[in-house]
């Protein structure tokens, strides 16, 4: 039995080392994400600053070094724009109507890339071309900014089933995973690719990250968008040689979805995953089920219910971070995270008492 520590106050880097090797630590390490009309509404309602600065209240351990999305071209294109929205040809070539003043799923139009001699006399010369398409020395001056705050630094980037759906299309991915599988696994797998090639640029020139959070939804709300066989077959090689990248390097590897994933977990452990975010509460994902099940062997980051935070109700809000807390608690091994991103509908005096409610019940004391 293990005893917790005692009037011990750990760095960020300490804590969130400590959660993923299951030792004892003062509290649960925290981070949260926010859409952008959220910090907009929060600034009429009394917020001093950005998103970094809810993050430096919330007292967040972690830190991104880097954002990385290989995209065969450069820069987006605009077709036409009115007052509120823009028709725009961006980067991974497809063709997508966007709010201009407001954040809101995109409006998908048309898609450059809709086939194997699209992919091959295209797109994969150009991303090839592109090679190293990240910025170097911007993530080195952020690796060592979380150093100096001794927070926990990350690289974070895409994985070839987000990039593969991004690039082609829902419709065309899934029926190509079945009538052309070798296709999309040459898509996964360059992707993947890329992706070491500049994630390892950024090692060469002298920083060591302590883990890779890798961005990819697989699924809806009731399960994964494709079978767990057809995961196995096609996508998890490309997260597996991402899994082995991030370890030879002394990483952990960190693995966002949204929907739910409860069929795929124990091929997610078979990959290496070492902590599954953000269990979107919604689509079934639930810490209070997994923990006692997996808990020993992936960490688990999230699952506080955006719609419950959305009711404004600090009765009700309490006693989800209360419940999904003792059950990731046990396991030393859960860190603090919505189970999305913070919508404009919790107000700002909501999210204070959030973050009170994560001190008051966060802590192994």
């Amino acid at each position: 039995m293990t005893t917790p520590l005692t009037n011990v106050k750990l760095t960020g880097r300490e804590r969130v080392n400590r959660m993923f090797e299951r030792r004892d630590h003062d509290r649960t390490p925290r981070h949260d994400t926010f859409w952008t009309d959220t910090i907009e509404r929060w600034r009429g309602e009394g917020l001093d600053g950005d998103d970094s600065a809810v993050l430096d209240l919330l007292g967040s351990d972690f830190h991104n070094a880097c954002w990385y999305w290989p995209a065969p071209f450069a820069d987006e294109t605009v077709l036409e724009e009115d007052e509120q929205t823009k028709v725009v040809r961006d980067r991974q070539g497809k063709t997508v109507r966007l709010w201009k003043h407001r954040m809101g799923t995109p409006e998908h139009l048309d898609f450059g890339c809709q086939s194997r001699d699209d992919w091959e006399q295209q797109y994969k010369p150009r991303l090839l071309e592109r090679g190293v398409a990240v910025d170097v020395p911007r993530a080195i001056r952020e690796y060592h900014h979380a150093r100096e705050r001794n927070r926990w630094a990350y690289l974070a980037g895409i994985e070839g089933f987000e990039a593969t759906r991004a690039l082609v299309g829902d419709e065309i991915a899934m029926i190509a995973m079945a009538e052309d599988p070798e296709w999309i696994k040459d898509i996964s797998d360059t992707y993947a690719e890329l992706s070491i090639r500049s994630y390892q640029a950024i090692i060469d020139a002298g920083a060591q990250p302590d883990g890779l959070w890798t961005y990819g939804d697989m699924a809806f709300n009731h399960a994964t968008m494709c079978s767990p066989a057809m995961y196995r077959e096609l996508i998890l090689p490309g997260h597996r040689r991402l899994c082995d990248f991030a370890h030879t390097h002394g990483m952990k590897f960190i693995y966002h979805t949204d929907g739910n994933v409860n069929g795929v977990i124990d091929i997610y452990l078979e990959a290496g995953f070492d902590c599954l975010q953000p269990l979107e509460a919604k689509a079934d994902m639930d810490i209070r089920t997994l923990c006692p099940r997996y808990g020993d062997r992936l960490a688990f980051f999230g699952n506080i219910d955006v719609m419950v935070m959305a009711t404004n109700d600090r009765e009700v809000i309490e006693a989800e971070i209360v419940s999904k807390f003792a059950a990731g608690m046990a396991t030393r091994g859960y860190a603090y995270h919505s189970d999305h991103s913070v919508p404009p509908s919790v107000n700002w005096d909501t999210y204070r008492f959030i973050i009170d409610c994560v001190e008051k019940h966060g802590s192994y004391d």
